[in-house]
């Protein structure tokens, strides 16, 4: 293990340093905050487990309390790479996870990241997947606990095992947005943590580890780098792995970013068609429906900045494709690479096709999907602790 200097925490704004710890903001700035390693320190350890390969860039300080996992499969899609005009087509199979999901990353390094932060008790809030792993994970901390706030018509797309670690609150009559800003109302009043979302670094850098793991399996520089959106925060820590890999000679050149939307709730695209630099009133979905449920975040107001400036810096873009280019590529995959995948996962898939009938000159180029999600077996009944009823603009 490292040294204490082994990571900084600052505000990517003022540029104010903060003490090792839980932080969603900048107390000095309310800016966001981000974490940097020493470069000239870090060591790539010979292990097949990529959270004991990478730990020097990661944010734990104790290894143990990371977890004992293998790589995701990297597929090359010969077939569906036929299919839709690209000679070398890569997906990442995030569906082998035990939530079924990529926020299995998430979960193993936010969860450590908050036990040695101080963090006793946290609320968070999700449209299920970044729930599900956190709770599936959260018996390797025993004393950590977490209250759940879930909005009422999300509550079965969360699934876990019964435990006193964790308490399930169900909110009446709510959308995902109106349940994840309730969390930080929650929090104050019942004197916990609110875990933080997108502006938890620890979600973030666990995040990044897929890219690490394709450096490994790729043997050649990636051109595009494609997922499905909400607050794209699994893009935004793919782009800060490739700069950290690009500082210390294991790439050469950075991946386009490509984030996909839903038609139907598409803020983010919206916004980038129009080259708005905010969110504007005029993009945000406050009723989001559509297919894909696990991205059905209509208003990622605060991290549609951060995500934006990232993808002109890659040189990428954003795209929507509707329901129906969803299905087909939800259906392609299965025929062609026998991979069953959530509506979210063919939501990255569509646009990259849609993204090759646009620019043909992308046929040669190295592609790499993230198949973020896949269909999880509900082995346990959603379990709802406490329902909150609406009360005006708020929950009792």
């Amino acid at each position: 293990m490292m040294e204490l200097s082994k990571f900084l925490i600052q505000c990517l704004g003022c540029g104010f340093q903060m003490k090792n710890g839980h932080h969603t903001s900048c107390p000095a700035c309310r800016g966001m905050i981000d974490v940097s390693y020493p470069i000239n320190q870090v060591r790539i350890r010979k292990s097949s487990n990529p959270y004991e390969r990478y730990s020097d860039l990661l944010p734990i300080f104790d290894e143990s309390l990371l977890p004992n996992a293998e790589m995701t499969p990297l597929v090359k899609a010969f077939n569906l790479g036929q299919r839709f005009g690209l000679d070398n087509l890569y997906l990442k199979d995030e569906t082998v996870n035990q939530s079924k999901s990529t926020k299995d990353r998430m979960a193993y390094v936010s969860l450590p990241y908050l036990f040695e932060s101080g963090v006793t008790h946290f609320c968070t809030s999700s449209t299920g997947n970044s729930s599900t792993a956190y709770a599936q994970a959260i018996s390797r901390f025993p004393t950590l606990k977490m209250s759940l706030l879930t909005a009422e018509d999300f509550a079965p797309r969360v699934n876990y095992s019964f435990t006193k670690q964790i308490t399930h609150y169900g909110l009446r009559d709510a959308n995902f947005v109106e349940a994840s800003e309730y969390v930080n109302v929650f929090a104050e009043k019942s004197g916990l943590t609110s875990e933080g979302g997108f502006f938890n670094l620890g979600r973030r850098e666990g995040l990044k580890t897929i890219f690490f793991e394709i450096i490994d399996q790729l043997p050649k520089k990636v051109d595009w780098y494609v997922q499905a959106v909400s607050s794209a925060m699994g893009v935004y820590g793919v782009h800060k792995a490739a700069k950290e890999a690009l500082s210390i000679g294991l790439i050469n050149t950075m991946p386009k970013l490509l984030c996909a939307q839903q038609l139907s709730c598409s803020p983010m695209v919206k916004a980038w068609e129009e080259d708005a630099e905010n969110i504007q009133p005029s993009h945000i979905e406050k009723n989001p429906v559509g297919i894909a449920e696990a991205i059905l975040r209509g208003n990622p107001t605060r991290a549609y900045p951060h995500v934006r400036k990232i993808v002109k810096e890659s040189g990428g873009l954003m795209l929507s494709v509707s329901n129906q280019e969803i299905i087909f590529a939800k259906r392609m995959v299965l025929e062609d690479e026998g991979i069953t995948i959530c509506h979210a996962a063919a939501t990255a898939v569509a646009a990259i096709y849609k993204l090759a009938l646009k620019d043909p000159s992308i046929k040669s180029q190295n592609i790499v999907i993230n198949l973020s999600g896949g269909v999880r077996d509900i082995q346990e009944p959603s379990t709802i602790d406490r329902w909150l009823q609406r009360s005006g603009d708020t929950w009792e």
